[in-house]
């Protein structure tokens, strides 16, 4: 496959360059404990182009990971890659390389628009803290509280002689906060194979022509798949969030977004469906044929039609959007709640959902992956020596089309990939990404 590098914009360093004419200094960074809460430096309107240079970083080490992403394409691996830096609340880096549509020939762009399936997590989590910050209820809830379906829920505990299910009681009640750190005893019916699982296929709990009140009901009638606060287990507990939001707030979910997140944000393109105005910016979708070639075909057998509004508004993984406005919504996390004077959360409280909230006993995500704990709705760097990461505290999450971000709050930086690719033949674009990024600094903090 050819270089698909886009030569028809200005190229980023060409615009860069002009931009850093007219730069004011640096200032100095912030210390650590200034950046945790907020950084002293940020800018009135963040975001802004600028060179690596100024922020400490390197252009032309920079320029390493778009070259490992063209490579990605030109083997036939990836279709498109957008990739975004920012450091100090600067763009230093926004590339897009291959197609957003090879049948097409149509060229990827960095404003096309991606399903970031599971990167929709931290988005819901965000709506949850909104309404923590509100008074509407404790980390310490049970979930009954706010979902009567969910009383007294059993949990599978084997079969009988006779193949049937044996059910036990709760040892305690589901918390939101397990219901937040995926450690409240519910799954997905997807990534795990139990008894638990299939009697979530056989309901369809996640159906797309569906309610979240349907899911609801379907979950109710659904013994937990483990018992509560014993692993970290990934599960439909966003989905199920979605709906809290739903009930607290007194809103559809898709409008709870819209007022108190998107639109302060300034996301235009982030949505549960992509408008008919913008499907010329919407990235085919690919995987792998047996030959392993690539194959446009849709994920989780096609059963979102992306180009109309959706019944099921998926807390867990519906929504699409861009990697400018998934950048804006990471900024204002590392900016400690804020962006452009848009203060959606306070800094302690970003601060408690990027901390461990996993049980006591639970020690990360699984018995081989101990050295990153859960927060609510983000996984969190806790030994980068063991995650093979940089710093401590990082805090991150992707989706299940291959989309990719962390946000650093010790380096003051964040990084967003877009692709859309599913299957095993999917190449390592999350640690080449960070390798070369975190090479091309030059001042750390």
């Amino acid at each position: 496959m050819t270089s698909t590098t886009n030569t028809h914009e200005p190229t980023l360093r060409t615009t860069l360059l002009a931009l850093s004419l007219l730069a004011l200094a640096a200032c100095s960074p912030a210390t650590n404990t200034q950046r945790a809460a907020m950084p002293a430096t940020a800018p009135i309107t963040a975001l802004q182009l600028a060179s690596a240079e100024e922020v400490g970083m390197d252009s032309s080490r920079l320029d390493r990971v778009t070259q490992a992403m063209q490579g990605f394409v030109d083997e036939g691996l990836l279709a498109g890659v957008v990739t975004m830096a920012a450091r100090d609340n600067k763009i230093v880096h926004f590339e897009s390389v291959g197609y957003r549509d090879i049948e097409a020939q149509s060229p990827m762009t960095n404003d096309a628009i991606f399903r970031i399936y599971s990167m929709t997590k931290p988005i819901t989590g965000v709506a949850m803290m909104i309404l923590y910050e509100e008074g509407k209820f404790k980390l310490s809830d049970p979930v009954e509280k706010y979902i009567p379906e969910f009383t007294d829920l059993q949990v599978y505990a084997g079969e009988d002689d006779n193949g049937k299910p044996v059910l036990e009681p709760q040892n305690h009640k589901m918390t939101v906060r397990e219901l937040m750190s995926h450690s409240g005893g519910l799954s997905y019916g997807l990534f795990s194979q139990s008894k638990v699982d299939d009697m979530y296929n056989e309901a369809n709990v996640l159906d797309a022509d569906s309610t979240l009140q349907d899911m609801i009901d379907k979950l109710g009638a659904i013994p937990l798949r483990q018992q509560l606060g014993s692993m970290w287990h990934y599960s439909v507990s966003v989905d199920v969030q979605g709906y809290i939001v739903e009930k607290l707030s007194g809103q559809k979910f898709s409008d709870f977004l819209e007022e108190r997140i998107f639109e302060p944000l300034n996301m235009t393109d982030t949505d549960f469906y992509v408008p008919e105005e913008k499907a010329n910016r919407f990235a085919q979708v690919y995987g792998y044929s047996p030959a392993g070639e690539l194959t446009a075909q849709e994920g989780f057998g096609g059963g979102n039609d992306y180009l109309r509004d959706q019944a099921f508004e998926s807390g867990g993984g519906g929504l699409v959007s861009s990697s400018m406005d998934y950048m804006r919504f990471s900024q204002m996390m590392l900016n400690g709640g804020v962006l452009d004077g848009q203060r959606i959360l306070a800094p302690l409280t970003v601060r408690l959902m990027s901390s461990n909230h996993l049980p006591t006993g639970v020690n990360g995500l699984n018995p081989y992956v101990t050295h990153t704990k859960f927060g609510l709705d983000f996984a969190v760097i806790d030994d980068p020596i063991q995650a093979e990461a940089y710093s401590q505290g990082e805090y991150y999450w992707g989706g299940a089309a291959g989309t990719w971000f962390w946000i650093d709050p010790v380096e003051n930086l964040v990084f967003i990939g877009m692709i859309q690719q599913f299957g095993a033949q999917l190449p390592d674009v999350r640690s080449t990404s960070k390798r070369l990024v975190y090479q091309a600094i030059m001042e750390p903090k």
